[in-house]
């Protein structure tokens, strides 16, 4: 994706108060060289941070009419008002080596052995992963084929299938479900043993009274 980002040399609070008054927003892009104060139009800004793209691959900033490879790294939102307050972009080249969340798409599950034979819920447990990779490997989103999925089966994180080039960050021992495949809770409730049920025993019905009475 390409953005044109514009330079500008006021800061402080002020400056970017003036800034947002007049629909922009103000940022900085650092990394590989000195780091630059830059401001960007409001409202293309906005729609752009809708798509999953801008996220998650590299992007080309327009800056001065020099083009140039960044990240996004971070931006702040005003705390109930739908504004964007700052934005922080990272140069990198085809030697930067980053890590990075991108987003998980999955497929084939609808012919997995799990739903299609047994019926099975499948539950997306995590939709993004943080890997580790070189910029130029950086994709836009990693793809999971669940076809293979069977009754009662987790994937963890180590059990993803990367393409070459991209490693899962791991953060300790931690591996993650990322996907959890459970019966449905009929299917449960019906396989469950039944208890069976003791008919109350009879009362004994009541002695009639003597029909005789005693003569006053």
């Amino acid at each position: 994706m390409k953005f044109t980002a514009y330079e500008r040399s006021l800061q402080g609070t002020g400056a970017s108060r003036r800034l947002r008054r007049a629909d922009k927003v103000p940022g900085i892009v650092y990394g590989a060289g000195t780091p630059k104060m830059i401001e960007l139009d409001h409202n293309a800004l906005f729609f752009a941070l809708k798509k999953e793209a801008f996220h998650s691959s590299i992007l080309e900033m327009d800056l001065a009419g020099n083009v140039q490879k960044v990240l996004l790294r971070d931006f702040q939102m005003h705390a109930w008002k739908p504004i964007v307050m700052h934005i922080d972009f990272q140069r990198v080249d085809e030697t930067t080596r980053l890590r990075k969340k991108v987003p998980l798409h999955f497929k084939g599950e609808e012919n997995s052995p799990a739903v299609k034979t047994d019926h099975c819920l499948v539950g997306h447990v995590a939709t993004e992963i943080e890997i580790e990779c070189l910029a130029s490997k950086l994709p836009e989103f990693v793809e999971i084929d669940l076809s293979g999925l069977v009754k009662g089966q987790s994937l963890h994180a180590s059990d993803l299938k990367l393409p070459e080039g991209l490693k899962v960050v791991k953060h300790g021992t931690l591996n993650p479900v990322i996907v959890s495949v459970t019966v449905p809770k009929a299917e449960t409730e019906e396989a469950a043993p039944t208890t069976p049920v003791v008919a109350a025993p009879d009362k004994k019905a009541k002695p009639k009274k003597d029909e005789k009475q005693n003569k006053k």
